[in-house]
């Protein structure tokens, strides 16, 4: 019998924010979670440190999902980061520098826990309630009918993430794909519960990026197939190309010995038994003028053999991923049995065709009406396909949840600067029965609100990398980059042209002070209610709805940590 080790006492940290592990470790990751922000950010290559892939971004999803932390604090910070990106796919970064931000502006307040989390909850309604507002300056009504607009939106998505190696035509380029494949997606009837279709991303590395393209349909490669044969496809009387489905394997080893135990006859091979069945399962599908059979799984090469023969384009190995689309766009039913085959699983397709693209060789399935799309997407090298790729995909999300949200925010740190020159402005002005409904002195309410309006501040701040000056103006709030080595001047007109979100110009004399984000900063007066110049000059913009949910995340986050009492451990 082996010797028992007595089981040791859980670990006991009492106010776990107070530690110097704590406190460096928050830090550390505030800092490299900075140095990652914004299209001038810092890449960051992750490893395994045994040997792997190494996997080099900037983007939050890729960082936090390589950052493994020891520490019980960071893992609640980082945890709730990751469920806003799932959930939102854009504005990671964002959520997590705040969310470090307010813990570390708050907590140096000498204000009791249980009074900033009431306070800053006030602070977070108040920006909210602006942000819906119709008064709202930093806040850009999306037009679907116009894709200007919508140019601006995916443009700041792409140009956000330098890890892509995008030049300014590639990012032209893939911009238009994107919009185009998203309206790909989009029903061309309306119907009341409309839904969008799905974009399916195909890669092709090691070509340049403006060979990329957006097809109709799906492409399924096929190496087996030889481009320089025609492609003869039976078609039915309404000149359609009726498909199946097979969710099923087709292999001929459909036995499964963990099941239980099958009987079978002296003398009957059951492999031939389950190949004869397959078989039969090939001759109904020629019966019944089945044009392309398609399977998940394995198919057996006899009946791939058989089906070939009969003029039947058979594909197998599809994989799940493109199950769904593919029943969608062809409105077959999965076949989940071999036993049974019913005449309403059958699907259509307009059109099949072979494609050729770099060295690689496609199935392309065309259908009648085109919700389903595929887009081709090409980089130079793996790493940078890779964070293409997730851009993308992250891209597409915002267009969708702009659908439903037709709004957009402004970015380049504007919008940040903006929201804490109108909390500067509102909470100077508050009636005193607002310092009584939350039980808090106006110094208290005044010094929480210095803290909110800093962290914003240095979300704006973290923009910056190479050491140059920023600047906020007192007419809009917005914020300004001035270029690292520029010469000491009189005016600061004559170093800035535009803001970072692009909206307002130099021609105005806008009092810019420097952005330190430290306290007793002057009160902005006024906020524009109508953006300055049109949205067509390219104007950077962030997602309404995925900045909104990151600030209330970074918040209630920071709120949950500033109150942690203890941490307990378990060390068995």
């Amino acid at each position: 019998m082996s010797r028992l080790e007595a089981k040791k006492p859980p670990l006991l940290i009492s106010e776990p924010l107070t530690t110097d592990a704590v406190s460096q470790s928050l830090s550390l990751l505030s800092g490299i979670l900075k140095s990652s922000y914004g299209p001038a950010g810092r890449l960051k290559q992750l490893h395994n440190g045994v040997g792997g892939c190494v996997c080099t971004t900037s983007q939050s999803s890729a960082l936090l999902g390589h950052l493994s932390t020891s520490q019980p604090v960071l893992r609640v910070l980082t945890a709730s980061v990751q469920n806003h990106v799932s959930r939102f796919s854009d504005c990671g970064l964002f959520t997590a520098i705040l969310c470090c931000g307010f813990i570390e502006n708050f907590r140096s307040l000498n204000v009791a826990p249980f009074t900033v989390i009431k306070i800053s909850k006030h602070l977070l309604n108040l920006c909210m309630d602006h942000l819906k507002s119709e008064a709202c300056s930093c806040r850009v009504s999306v037009d679907f009918s116009s894709v200007e607009t919508l140019v601006c939106l995916v443009r700041s998505i792409l140009t956000s993430k330098p890890a892509c190696m995008l030049n300014k035509t590639e990012v032209d380029h893939v911009t238009t794909l994107v919009l185009k494949a998203f309206l790909f997606t989009v029903p061309c009837h309306a119907e009341t519960n409309a839904v969008l279709g799905k974009c399916v991303i195909v890669p092709v590395k090691g070509r340049r990026v403006v060979d990329s393209t957006v097809l109709p349909g799906l492409l399924i490669e096929m190496p087996e197939f030889q481009l320089g044969k025609p492609l003869a496809v039976k078609r039915t009387g309404s000149n359609m190309i009726k498909t199946a489905l097979f969710s099923v394997s087709m292999s001929g080893d459909g036995f499964n010995p963990e099941e239980g135990t099958i009987a079978v006859h002296h003398g009957v091979s059951l492999e031939m038994s389950e190949l004869n069945q397959l078989l039969n399962v090939g001759k109904q599908l020629v019966k019944d003028e089945v044009s392309l059979v398609v399977c998940q799984k394995v198919m057996h090469p006899s009946l791939k053999q058989y089906l070939k023969e009969n003029g039947v384009v058979a594909v197998d190995r599809a994989g799940l991923s493109l199950m769904e689309p593919l029943g969608r766009m062809t409105g077959s039913q999965p076949i989940a049995s071999i036993h049974s085959l019913s005449p309403g699983c059958y699907g259509s397709l307009k059109d099949l065709c072979l494609e050729s693209f770099a060295s690689k060789h496609f199935l392309h399935l065309i259908p009648e009406d085109t919700v389903i799309c595929s887009l081709i997407l090409c980089n130079r090298s793996e790493t940078a396909w890779d964070e293409l790729k997730r851009v993308c995909e992250t891209a597409e999300h915002v267009l969708r949840l702009t659908m439903k949200e037709p709004l957009a925010l402004l970015g380049g740190g504007c919008t940040e600067t903006h929201l804490a020159s109108y909390i500067r402005h509102k909470s100077s002005s508050l009636p005193a029965s607002t310092f009584k409904d939350l039980d808090c002195s106006q110094t208290q309410y005044q010094l929480v609100a210095d803290g909110f309006c800093c962290s914003l501040e240095s979300v704006a701040r973290s923009l910056s990398h190479d050491g140059g000056e920023i600047l906020t103006d007192m007419v809009y709030g917005h914020c300004w980059f001035v270029p690292s080595g520029s010469p000491c001047v009189s005016k600061w007109s004559d170093l800035v042209s535009k803001c970072g979100c692009g909206m307002n110009g130099n021609t105005e004399d806008l009092s810019w002070r420097f952005l330190q984000g430290q306290s007793g900063s002057p009160v902005v007066q006024g906020c524009p209610k109508e953006p300055s110049v049109k949205v067509a000059d390219l104007l950077t913009l962030d997602c309404f709805a995925a900045k909104c949910s990151g600030l209330q995340v970074a918040l209630e986050t920071a709120n949950l940590i500033l109150d942690l009492s203890y941490v307990i451990e378990d060390q068995n």
